[in-house]
């Protein structure tokens, strides 16, 4: 049986909120990137909602500003509400809009990534007046040869909910490129080195008529702007653990044995939805081919923890940063657990790879 060491990082009461009249709702699905100086850098999601929000009245925060954290909220009746899920309220006119707003905050953890040393309490990435308005959302970090790449999520006015991309030197000042997969397209993670000359991306595009399951998309670009040479290689299977649903997790991690890729399968239920982790190992000179893949009866992981099966969104264990301990032999899975909290889960690389089938 694969042992995995669980540890509950951070949970709401851990921040606090970015202005005296919000709550922090949840603190999860960070990016997370090694430092040179060892430390692990997690980039985590902040949710929080005004505290007004009561009476006839939903307070949606909006940002206002192009630099800077400044906000106002639109002010909705509750009359006008078609239907409320977690925190999506559905319009009479069609459109819908966030009751939490999202954005990035910084956590050092020290070497053996598990110990905290430094929580952020202020943003240090959120949304602009033109893009990411509603919130920016799951950023995934890889580092490239000179720079580092940060994936988000961006809930615009316009453009809907559409995959973003930022570059910097240093993490800290980030130049952002705008939206490189447009509207519906979440989960993207970009591949840490070129293949054959291209940069590779894994993405989840969802379109809105079903002649397909959310899988998992390949794109590759010249220059990280403009993606295409798109293809589905990775489906959900019928009669599993991810049966209606799967996205990339973390970015891919180059091994002797092929990429690993640590990703997200989903099962509805009669009653619930339930998120679980897998594994998948692709070919490093092609990375359409799947080499290796966690079994249909079994998830690399499931939500068996208390904080993992309640909370926001129950029944969720959500992988969005994976990176190598220092002993070389085990992997550091990050994730969000029922949209409310972060853990880590260390993992024997070499139980990753006896747990997969191989093709």
């Amino acid at each position: 049986k694969m042992k995995i060491i669980d540890k509950l990082l951070l949970t709401p009461k851990d921040l606090k909120p970015s202005f005296p009249d919000w709550t922090v709702k949840g603190v999860l699905n960070p990016g997370a990137i090694r430092l040179p100086s060892k430390k692990i850098l997690l980039f985590v999601r902040v949710a929080e909602q005004y505290h007004l929000h009561r009476g006839k009245l939903l307070h949606c925060p909006v940002i206002t500003a192009e630099e800077g954290f400044k906000t106002k909220t639109e002010r909705i009746k509750k009359t006008d509400v078609v239907r409320k899920e977690n925190n999506v309220v559905f319009l009479k006119n069609g459109s819908c809009r966030l009751t939490t707003f999202s954005h990035f905050r910084k956590i050092i953890l020290n070497e053996n990534g598990f110990d905290i040393e430094h929580i952020g309490e202020k943003p240090i990435f959120t949304g602009t007046a033109t893009e990411g308005q509603y919130g920016v959302e799951d950023s995934r970090i890889t580092r490239t040869k000179g720079k580092y790449l940060l994936t988000y999520v961006a809930v615009s006015l316009n453009e809907g909910v559409s995959t973003s991309l930022a570059t910097s030197k240093d993490l800290v000042h980030w130049k952002r490129k705008g939206i490189i997969f447009r509207e519906q397209n979440k989960d993207v993670v970009i591949f840490p080195e070129k293949i054959k000359g291209k940069y590779v991306a894994l993405h989840r595009p969802e379109g809105f008529f079903s002649f397909s399951k959310p899988s998992i998309w390949i794109s590759y670009s010249p220059d990280l702007i403009y993606w295409g040479k798109e293809k589905s290689i990775i489906q959900p299977r019928p009669s599993s653990w991810e049966q209606d649903r799967i996205g990339s997790g973390a970015p891919p991690i180059k091994t002797k044995e092929g990429w690993l890729e640590i990703y997200h399968g989903v099962k509805q239920g009669k009653y619930k939805k339930i998120y679980s982790a897998g594994a998948i190992l692709l070919d490093l000179k092609s990375p359409e081919k799947i080499l290796a893949r966690s079994p249909k009866d079994q998830p690399l992981f499931a939500p068996t923890k208390k904080h993992e099966k309640k909370g926001f969104i129950s029944n969720v264990v959500f992988p969005t940063g994976a990176i190598i301990d220092l002993n070389k032999k085990d992997l550091l899975v990050y994730l969000g657990g029922a949209d409310s909290v972060i853990s880590v889960k260390k993992i024997k690389l070499k139980d990753i790879l006896k747990h997969m089938e191989y093709y």
